[in-house]
């Protein structure tokens, strides 16, 4: 198995068990992070998210497959279950992840998933109207920015 093939591994298998210390291991210094939620995350911002998530993630289940890597980039597909915290709701979340490495570490991070499926899932009737909508998916962006911030806010953790 190829070095980043198995810090993949690492990296997914850490988030099974809710370690976000170790995942933040698997990071580069000057990581970066994007998904539809949390677009253009940097730095100590990547950490703090998956660390929010694993703390949060009562209930999360996580399952992954497919991870390829060589010396320069990576993929993988994971799957996430887990209760919406907003609503309540059930979610299944497919997600298929790309990585760039430097220095035997993840230096960018882009995990793709489907938002409208994302949206009618977690958010119910209003998902289903308006998870293809620009307008939903940028007042998502806003609270989960806004949560990240308060999160690292009061464990005294600077972004820069």
């Amino acid at each position: 198995m190829h070095p980043h093939a198995q810090l993949l591994t690492d990296f997914y298998s850490a988030f099974q068990r809710r370690d976000s210390q170790a995942m933040a291991a698997c990071y580069h210094p000057d990581a970066e992070f994007s998904d539809p939620a949390f677009p253009g995350l940097r730095g100590a911002q990547v950490s703090s998210m998956w660390k929010m998530l694993c703390e949060r993630g009562k209930d999360l289940e996580l399952s992954f497959r497919d991870v390829q890597a060589d010396d320069r980039t990576g993929r993988a597909h994971w799957d996430a279950r887990y209760t919406f915290s907003g609503t309540g709701r059930k979610v299944l979340n497919r997600i298929d992840a790309e990585f760039e490495f430097k220095d035997g570490k993840i230096l960018r991070h882009t995990d793709r998933f489907d938002f409208w499926t994302w949206s009618r899932q977690s958010l119910g009737p209003v998902g289903l109207l308006l998870g293809w909508s620009p307008f939903l998916r940028n007042k998502v962006q806003a609270q989960a920015r806004a949560s990240l911030v308060k999160y690292m806010q009061e464990r005294g953790i600077t972004s820069a």
